[in-house]
């Protein structure tokens, strides 16, 4: 039996309504199933973990990126899997790993493709899944949560890196890098990715690979405000990494330190001044 969690407030509502569509569609098929709802936030990774600890083949999450860690989180070295039936406004980890857009799409992939392990991250003890920053992918993601009341997509995302641009300031970072490399300087950005993409599908780390025990972090150094808007055709086509300002590293541990920090860690965004990251391998099983 299939067991499904829904985050009916993921998509502006628009889970909700496939919820619904994807109850008729497994009954036509005669699959069995039970649909839960969330009614908070972390309801979702209690839920998974109860299924797990029933013993569940399988759960779907149904939802937003958010969501879908939020299950992760429940279901990482249980030995269950994590199904996908993306729902929200940015739906940017199942472009790591070829998930199917379309609902209908998404459920018949989960039924015939089975689930191999893939890699998550933690950060000081705490689990993520896609990707995590400081910076000025922080303050994009500030000003895009009111546009996504509107709108879905990358179009809030597009909002947010106008309105950072206007409010930009670099930051000092120390990142430390596996055992032997040390940075510390004036940055724009850090991000530290397990998946590609972030932000509504801006490739962030576009040679990232959710198999391969490695993060990949990206440094950019800091840039003048006025030249920012020349780096935003490299951002949008994840070519960033070969521009002067920006370097790329891949390690299976790193450590971002600097005052005042916040940290975007999939999609939330908390106040950590000092941050160990580490990747865990075959931690989770996918069905991609």
């Amino acid at each position: 039996m299939l067991e499904i969690i829904i985050n009916p407030a993921a998509g502006n509502g628009r889970a909700k309504v496939i919820a619904q569509e994807i109850e008729a569609y497994l009954k036509e098929k005669g699959i069995a199933f039970e649909m839960l709802f969330t009614t908070e936030p972390d309801h979702a990774t209690q839920l998974a973990r109860e299924a797990a600890g029933r013993g569940a083949e399988t759960v779907i999450a149904v939802g937003g990126d958010g969501t879908i860690t939020e299950v992760a989180r429940g279901l990482v070295h249980t030995g269950t899997a994590l199904g996908i039936i993306p729902a929200g406004t940015g739906n940017d980890f199942i472009k790591a790993v070829g998930i199917p857009r379309d609902w209908r799409s998404a459920i018949d992939f989960i039924l015939t493709h089975p689930a191999r392990p893939v890699n998550t991250g933690t950060m000081n003890d705490s689990f993520f899944m896609n990707v995590s920053g400081a910076g000025f992918d922080v303050m994009v993601l500030d000003y895009s949560i009111e546009a996504k009341k509107h709108c879905s997509g990358i179009w809030p995302y597009f909002y947010g890196i106008i309105r950072a641009i206007k409010n930009y300031k670099p930051f000092r970072m120390r990142v430390e890098i596996g055992e032997d490399t040390v940075i510390e300087r004036d940055c724009m950005l850090c991000s530290v990715a397990n998946g590609k993409y972030f932000g509504g599908g801006i490739p962030i780390a576009k040679q990232a690979d959710v198999t391969d025990g490695l993060l990949d972090i990206l440094v950019v150094d800091a840039v003048p405000r006025w030249k920012i808007p020349f780096y935003l055709p490299s951002i949008m086509l994840g070519t960033l990494p070969r521009r002067k300002p920006a370097h790329l590293y891949k390690a299976s541990s790193c450590r971002l330190s600097s005052p005042g920090m916040r940290l975007n860690m999939d999609g939330e965004i908390l106040p950590v001044e000092d941050a160990s990251f580490a990747i865990e391998t075959d931690a989770l099983r996918v069905h991609w």
